[in-house]
């Protein structure tokens, strides 16, 4: 009976991966693309960053203000974060609204946030707000380098006209709000 149930468990683990649903053609361009994007953040390329940024986005964040923000948080000298690695964990199929295709992407970015320059004060107030945005399970602090580990769940929506070069809006519920002036509402009430 053990052999039987361990067969199984074997059979229905090798199954798992042929089970998921075959990438759409616009898979590899859209992950492409995204990785050109979070790779640029990692150079602190920032310019380079804001230009994957979907242009209507800039209706609501104006683009030198965006291209500040990002500064401020990727070339911070008192808090220094760095993007250590990017998985995908899905691309949806897009889907053609209004003359635009638009898909949602979900990945995971493990970051490294040194704090080591701040007082203690500050770096409870920064636990609190990434156990906040990220959880407490995907944030780990290593007090002998003073920064802290995140596992970042991240959704973005890609949004095309040609389907060839792919822009982007980081999908975020506190901002749920204002993407309403800047994305379909079929695509926000998928996040």
């Amino acid at each position: 009976m053990r052999t039987k149930s361990l067969l199984f468990l074997f059979v229905l683990l090798s199954c798992l991966p042929f089970a998921q649903a075959k990438a759409h053609p616009d898979d590899p361009a859209i992950r492409k693309s995204l990785t050109y994007f979070v790779n640029s953040i990692k150079a602190r390329q920032i310019d380079r960053a804001v230009s994957c940024i979907y242009p209507k986005f800039f209706t609501v964040v104006p683009k030198d203000q965006m291209t500040q923000l990002l500064n401020m948080t990727y070339n911070n000298p008192f808090m220094k974060v760095e993007v250590q690695n990017l998985q995908f964990a899905s691309v949806e199929k897009p889907e053609l609204i209004t003359n635009e295709y638009f898909s949602i992407a979900s990945y995971f970015l493990k970051l490294k946030c040194n704090v080591s320059s701040m007082n203690d004060d500050m770096k409870k107030k920064i636990s609190t707000v990434l156990i906040g945005k990220y959880g407490k399970n995907n944030v780990k602090y290593l007090t002998n380098e003073g920064t802290y580990l995140i596992n970042a769940h991240m959704k973005a929506c890609a949004v095309s006209k040609d389907r060839k070069y792919w822009k982007f809006v980081i999908l975020e519920k506190e901002y749920k709000s204002q993407l309403v002036k800047v994305l379909p509402k079929k695509i926000l009430d998928k996040f």
